[in-house]
Formats: C-alpha cells, structure tokens, sequence
C-alpha cells in the first residue's frame, strides 16, 4: 500500500474547515443523516434480492486482553448458585454492563462522541450539554428511529491481495476508489459507507494486540471521499482511525473530522467476515442496512448489531 504520510496540525485544520464546509452535515443539527431521504430508503430496499440477513456486528467479548483491558460483563443473576430448580414457573435472568466505546464491541458513536477545542459538532460548546447525567443534545437518540440505507462495503484487503492490512497501514482516497472501481460499485449520497481493513480477521486468527498503538485505518485525507461523495454514515472492522495517528497532534483525527466537523454517526469495530465472501460470490457490494442504537436518550452512542440484507 502506499503510505500517505503524517498531516501537521496546521493542514488538518484547512482540512478540517474544508470538510466541514463542504459536507451536507457539516453545520446541520442532525449532522449527515439528512442526507438518508425517503427515496433513498426506497431505493435501498430495492437492494434486496434473496432475502439473505448478515450480522455485521463482533460477538460481545467479555474476556480482558490487550484491547480490551475493561471488556464487557454478562452474568446469570437467577437462578443463584447452588440454588436448585424446582417444580413450577422460574426465569433465568442475567445482567449485562459494558464501555460502549471500547476498543472491541461493535457500537455507534453519537454526534456528541467528540469534543474539539471544547466544541461538539455544529460549534455546541461541550459544557452546555455535557454532564454527568449525559448529554442533552446530540445524543444517540438522533438515530432513535434506526439508521435504513443503502450500505455499500469497500474491501481494501482484497484490492490488495492480502487477507488485512497490516497494523499501522492507512488507507487513503486512492485506495477507496480502487476498490470502488475493481468491486464494480459507485458510493453515493446518503450511502452507510463499511470499508474493511480486515483488523477484526486479524484478531480472531492471531489474537488480541495494543491496537492504540497499532492499528489499520482510514488516513485523515480519505474523508475527501466521503465528503465529495455526501456519505451519510461510515462504518470500518476497527475504529475507523490508524495508528499511529496520522496527525501527531490528534490522537483520532478521523473521529474528530468525521463525527465533529462533518456530522457523521460513526460504527466502530464492527465485523464483515460473514458479508465480505458472500458479496464475493453474488458479484455484488451494495445492499440494504439497518443499524437499530438502543433508545438511550442521553447517551454518547450505543452497542449495535448492523444487518446487511442482500
């Protein structure tokens, strides 16, 4: 792959305001999903052609490892241990609790995920929204009624041979047109946007690493694409960002282009090894999706489990 080089803070704030100005959700209250009409939900639907369902969501993981130093619970709460089950009516009921934004578990990132020079997205000074009771505007309860478009998956691995990109490698605007152009498929606007990096292969056939220090991801420049092409939503296998960060300065600076200046819902550490194959062999790369966040309303996103319907 080529490598598309470190960014120094001055030119990813031109990038930034580039962005920002350029995109449909770069000032809009609900940021780029505006840009999912009800024609475009239509048209979606009209995607679908065997009726086949594909999670593009990661088992929850509940084991500590190094990505994952606070990793998810799941507990049986009844019945209680050693308590033996009798005759009649009993429910076994369990409790669950995780860091939504943790380095493994697939979730949504709300437009209030990010805060930059003390701004969320559209400007909104952090303070005024932020507490510890949550957030009281740009929460996950944007997407309260479900996220349905057209969902478009970008290979990258397979455009270059290889089952993942290596740790560290970015992608940028070249390589998301080629694969657009080898895979026979146009983004367009108001599309959900899935680009694999094959991190989530990588980790079930070589295990768990320090992903914040090594990471596949988009470089900052690749949100060009997404801009120009009016992408409503962009989803990747892991967070969406490399690393080392492409910008000294900004640990995240995908994050920080797409949630805060250019309004987009962003899904983290999803997973495509169901649904890369299957397009594979049906030749094609584009089908309906729903992305469903709980109903939280003040939360800063939301565990997810996306469906590709083909």
């Amino acid at each position: 792959m080529r490598t598309t080089g470190e960014l120094s803070e001055a030119d990813f704030r031109r990038l930034y305001r580039r962005l920002r100005d350029a995109s449909p959700g770069g000032t809009a209250p609900r940021g780029a999903l505006d840009t999912i009409t009800g024609d475009r939900v239509l048209a979606a639907v009209r995607e679908v052609r065997s009726g086949r369902t594909v999670s593009l969501a990661a088992p929850v993981d509940t084991s500590p490892g190094p990505d994952g130093a606070g990793p998810a619970e799941h507990r049986l709460t009844a019945p209680v241990d050693g308590e033996p089950v009798g005759k009649g009516l009993e429910f076994a009921r369990d409790r669950f609790a995780m860091d939504i934004h943790g380095d493994v578990d697939s979730h949504l990132d709300a437009l209030c995920h990010v805060v930059y020079d003390g701004t969320l997205h559209g400007g909104v000074p952090a303070g005024d929204v932020l507490s510890p009771e949550g957030a009281s505007a740009l929460s996950v309860d944007l997407a309260r009624d479900g996220i349905v478009g057209r969902g478009v998956l970008l290979d990258i691995p397979r455009l270059h041979g290889v089952p993942w990109l290596e740790p560290g490698a970015q992608v940028g605007v070249e390589d998301l047109a080629a694969a657009e152009a080898r895979q026979g498929v146009r983004v367009g606007p108001g599309d959900i946007l899935l680009v694999r990096v094959g991190h989530r292969r990588r980790r079930e056939e070589l295990g768990p690493w320090d992903m914040a220090a090594a990471r596949a991801g988009l470089h900052p420049t690749a949100m060009e694409f997404l801009a120009e092409r009016e992408v409503a939503v962009l989803g990747g296998d892991g967070n969406n960002d490399s690393a080392p960060s492409a910008v000294p300065e900004v640990a995240f600076p995908v994050h920080v282009l797409g949630v805060h200046a250019m309004g987009l819902h962003l899904l983290d550490h999803l997973r495509f090894e169901d649904l890369a194959p299957l397009c594979a062999r049906e030749g094609r790369w584009s089908f309906l999706c729903v992305v469903a966040p709980l109903r939280l309303p003040t939360a800063t996103g939301s565990p997810v489990n996306p469906l590709a319907i083909l």
